[in-house]
């Protein structure tokens, strides 16, 4: 009898990717809203919309866990290709990580200032106003940081997959050229926040992520990282035969 043996790092890659994708898109869509404008107008807003509040720390949460899920399966896969670059760009994924909960911890303190009895009145108190206020800056700040610590780690991933050839070239390519206009853009922000990039910097970008997970959790790995040969993660890699 044969045994077979199937690398699936790649595909549980993809799959830790498109989770990512889900979560933080669907975190951002739902907070926007309610962090636009001055900090009473903001926590009237968390006051009559505590769920949606509730729903984005869930997700930004579960964001946190993806990358680092993410990152540590990036490492598995192309640690072969450079360990000490692989090693770098997981340690900046991980710094990421803790300041997208930084980020988190900054929602939750600004949704427990909208609720509970007074909050109305905290909205437009001196000390809410200067509670919110804090938070709002911590959620902005630690937001920039964890937007900095992304751009940073990724162009050693996207480049370490472009030497690699598990996905295709052009897909990394992709990455490569995208991230330098987020980085821009997140720059832009750090030196002064009125400046507000336009999107046509992250439009490039953001369906990057999706397109690399659904073709690694699809496809696979078409390259051999040791080898150089093309090869896809369906047809098995024969181990010694036990009969």
């Amino acid at each position: 009898m044969s045994v077979v043996a199937i690398d699936r790092t790649p595909r549980y890659l993809g799959a830790a990717i498109v989770f990512q994708f889900a979560t933080s898109l669907a975190a951002g869509l739902l907070s926007a809203p309610l962090l636009d404008g001055g900090v009473s107008d903001v926590l009237r807003r968390l006051a009559s919309n505590p769920d949606r509040m509730r729903t984005t720390v869930v997700l930004e949460l579960l964001t946190s866990i993806g990358i680092l899920a993410m990152s540590a399966l990036l490492y598995l896969v192309l640690s072969r290709q450079d360990r000490t670059f692989a090693l770098v760009a997981l340690v900046l994924w991980t710094c990421e990580a803790v300041f997208l909960t930084v980020k988190t911890v900054g929602l939750a303190v600004l949704l427990s200032l909208s609720q509970g009895p007074g909050a109305a009145d905290a909205a437009t108190a001196s000390g809410g106003q200067s509670s919110g206020a804090l938070a709002l800056s911590l959620i902005q700040h630690a937001g920039d940081v964890d937007m900095l610590f992304f751009c940073v780690g990724a162009m050693p991933w996207y480049w370490l997959l472009y030497r690699s050839r598990i996905v295709p070239r052009v897909l990394a390519l992709w990455g490569l050229l995208a991230v330098p206009l987020v980085l821009v853009a997140t720059l832009a922000l750090v030196w002064n926040r009125d400046l507000e990039p336009s999107r046509v910097l992250y439009a490039p970008y953001v369906p990057f992520e999706l397109v690399l997970g659904l073709w690694l959790l699809g496809r696979g790995a078409h390259v051999s990282g040791a080898h150089g040969q093309r090869e896809d993660a369906s047809t098995p890699d024969l181990a010694p035969s036990v009969t």
